[in-house]
């Protein structure tokens, strides 16, 4: 019996999220297909992040289980000519929608999901005021420009270990704490000239990110103050903070795990 590990890449655009959902397609859900192809049986595999509809992934993670012929390592190559197939339709494609970015097979108790130790969020912003319908679908255009500097005075506040629920949105599964580690929080330039907010943390309260962005983004409008963001998550009230940033600026970069649980 394998364990195997992948790292996806994907645009989330089409989808209705990774979660599978009845009648809708997910990114689990092609996922799950395209490998069933490939092993020759029904295959389940655990995300480590159940991103919403509409946010990409750089490195989403996910494991399985299985017997099957296919050598671990020739997943990504086989399974991503198939990916692209299916985008191709009567024009020929390199890619697919989605991509299995690596393939390595794990301890056979390793989870994708609880054995996670931290993920990397990346959230981009376009403050140009002229429309760009290229980039509608891969960033948050304010249409309005942004006081960089306001939005790093607020980021700065952010690392450390507290209560985040003021970040956190309705309709999401009662936790037992809201209490997260942020490691990180800051401002990096990004190719396409957008500005980019990447984040590092143990773990994410649900729409944690794009709350975060959103408040971010009020400050960079004049309409929060940056140096209140302590005061508002002390307050643990979510009507304190800032509006959610919509979901196509948001991008799953990375998921950290401890060196250890992954050997073989």
């Amino acid at each position: 019996m394998k364990n195997v590990l992948l790292t996806i890449a994907y645009d989330g655009t089409d989808f209705c999220g990774w979660q599978k959902q009845p009648g809708q397609r997910s990114v689990q859900g092609e996922v799950e297909r395209v490998l069933g192809i490939l092993c020759a049986q029904p295959v389940r595999i655990n995300g480590t992040s159940r991103t919403d509809a509409g946010v990409h992934a750089y490195g989403q993670r996910a494991s399985f289980t299985g017997e099957f012929s296919i050598p671990t390592g020739k997943i990504p190559l086989v399974a991503n000519g198939i990916f692209a197939s299916a985008a191709s339709g009567k024009s020929k494609k390199t890619s697919g929608e989605i991509a299995i970015l690596a393939a390595e097979e794990v301890p056979r108790d390793f989870h994708a999901r609880f054995d996670a130790a931290g993920k990397k969020y990346i959230y981009k912003i376009d403050d140009s005021r002229r429309p760009d319908p290229f980039q509608r679908n891969y960033s948050y255009q304010t249409g309005r420009g942004l006081d960089l500097e306001a939005m790093k005075r607020g980021a700065a506040h952010l690392p450390g270990t507290r209560d985040f629920k003021c970040f956190q949105a309705a309709g999401g599964k009662e936790l037992e704490s809201t209490v997260r580690t942020i490691y990180s929080a800051r401002f990096i330039p990004m190719e396409s000239g957008s500005i980019g907010f990447e984040i590092i943390g143990d773990g994410f309260l649900y729409n944690m990110v794009r709350i975060i962005a959103g408040t971010l983004v009020d400050m960079g409008l004049g309409k929060k103050d940056p140096d209140s963001l302590p005061a508002i998550m002390e307050s643990r009230e979510r009507r304190l903070a800032g509006h959610t940033a919509p979901p196509q600026g948001l991008y799953l970069a990375e998921v950290f795990y401890d060196k250890e649980k992954l050997k073989a």
